[in-house]
């Protein structure tokens, strides 16, 4: 087939031929240097993924084959564009942990929660619309409101989650500037990559500001059972049904790999999530609903996130007595719950231009900028525990303090600041995620 008439470039003759939405997807650099970070010979503490050695890999070998043998013809053919009604059923309960009351028709499956913002997005976002985000936020909703050609604005977090006041003000300017904001996306339980929690006190606030504004809330809550010190806080949905998608995912409580999330949304919003899901991808796969629901109906998945509970707090202890030994010119977060720590770093450092230079010291992380969507946040930098054992982590950390005391050592000679470049992650692999 002949390239069409035109110019494209040297590179890719199709290039004239996108969609205007096509020429703003880019990945920068920092993708690129992950392929090198996963050597083995390399620390990550860049990439959220989740310890599967603590999984039961024998009973789960065992109950795959049972699958395979006694439901095959079912779980290895098409399903329902909504997903399987069993799993659904199953989803309820676990989302009655953390205090929502569901009916399984309330639940859409999806191909991970990642799938879930993608179609929620797709349905609301016209381009030039305002998503606001707390600032910073995960990468991945980032990609994908750039990819609809939202506009996202930040608003504030401190230690107690996203600030009301600073919510309440920034939909005042919004509104006074005739914009309009579609949904508010917040991560509220033991944040991506803040590591912090929206408070019990505030989680009322924040949905009444929502609400007085007519904006719609998206909450993303891949982490909100796997707290170290504290039994599960009310999810927004709990306290506001019509006013709150809420969107969940088995990646980190059991694997990622089989790609299983799911969204819970009022019911007309529901339906036209089924509708652009069905268009996506015909149906979810029945083969992983299947095996999530054998796992569902016969281990003992409560006592897995237990155990994840207490391999995830090791790993965080590790990490922040590293930090304290190796680089106490840095300051941190004291995450009590999922995979991060959000490190600010001394004064003149810029982590973006450190990364290539920790790669050569054999040790990654993920700089600050990717969890913006203007390129804040040089002076920051996300470190991942949940996947490296303790040894490796402190092995990270204090690999990675060479690399901050050569830098220092640098801004102390010449006097470097560290400055916003305006460069992002939009697209990011799983390993920055």
């Amino acid at each position: 087939m002949n390239a069409p008439d035109g110019p494209g470039t040297r590179l890719d003759p199709w290039f004239d031929s996108y969609a205007a939405r096509a020429h703003a997807m880019r990945a920068s650099e920092i993708r690129a240097l992950f392929s090198v970070a996963n050597r083995p010979e390399v620390v990550s503490l860049a990439g959220g993924m989740p310890y599967i050695g603590g999984l039961p890999l024998e009973e789960l070998a065992e109950m795959t084959r049972r699958l395979v043998l006694e439901q095959g013809e079912v779980a290895l053919q098409y399903g329902s564009g909504q997903g399987d009604e069993g799993l659904r059923e199953h989803i309820t309960q676990v989302m009655a942990l953390e205090g929502i009351s569901a009916h399984p028709d309330d639940v859409v499956v999806t191909t991970g929660s990642q799938q879930a913002l993608d179609l929620v997005t797709k349905i609301f976002i016209d381009p030039g619309d305002v998503v606001v985000a707390e600032a910073p936020s995960y990468v991945g909703a980032l990609g994908v409101f750039r990819a609809h050609e939202a506009d996202v604005v930040h608003v504030a977090m401190d230690a107690d989650g996203l600030v009301p006041e600073a919510l309440e003000s920034t939909f005042a300017r919004l509104k006074s500037e005739g914009r309009r904001v579609k949904f508010l996306y917040t991560v509220p339980n033991f944040h991506n990559p803040g590591g912090v929690s929206l408070s019990t006190e505030r989680r009322p606030r924040i949905l009444e500001i929502c609400q007085r504004y007519g904006v719609l809330v998206l909450e993303d809550n891949p982490y909100g059972l796997l707290g170290f010190d504290r039994e599960p806080v009310p999810a927004l949905r709990s306290m506001s049904e019509e006013g709150v998608i809420y969107l969940g995912s088995f990646s980190k409580t059991f694997a990622p790999g089989y790609r299983v999330g799911w969204a819970v949304a009022p019911h007309a919003v529901r339906e036209k999530l089924v509708l652009a899901s069905e268009a996506a991808i015909l149906c979810p796969s029945n083969a992983s609903q299947f095996a999530i629901k054998a796992y569902l109906n016969h281990a003992d998945w409560q006592g897995q996130i237990k155990k994840f509970q207490e391999q995830y707090r090791e790993r965080r202890d590790a990490m922040i007595t590293a930090l304290e030994e190796h680089i106490p010119e840095a300051s941190w977060n004291v995450p009590d719950g999922g995979f991060y720590v959000w490190v600010k770093l001394p004064k003149g450092l810029n982590a973006k231009s450190m990364l290539p230079r920790a790669v050569t010291a054999r040790v990654a992380f993920v700089p600050g900028t990717a969890f913006y969507y203007d390129g804040q946040g040089a002076d920051h930098m996300r470190l991942s525990y949940c996947y490296p054992t303790p040894d490796r982590i402190r092995e990270g950390v204090r690999r990675l303090s060479t690399v901050v005391d050569a830098e220092l050592e640098t801004v102390r000679i010449f006097g470097t600041d560290a400055g916003d470049d305006g460069d992002t992650v939009d697209f990011p692999s799983p390993d920055l995620a």
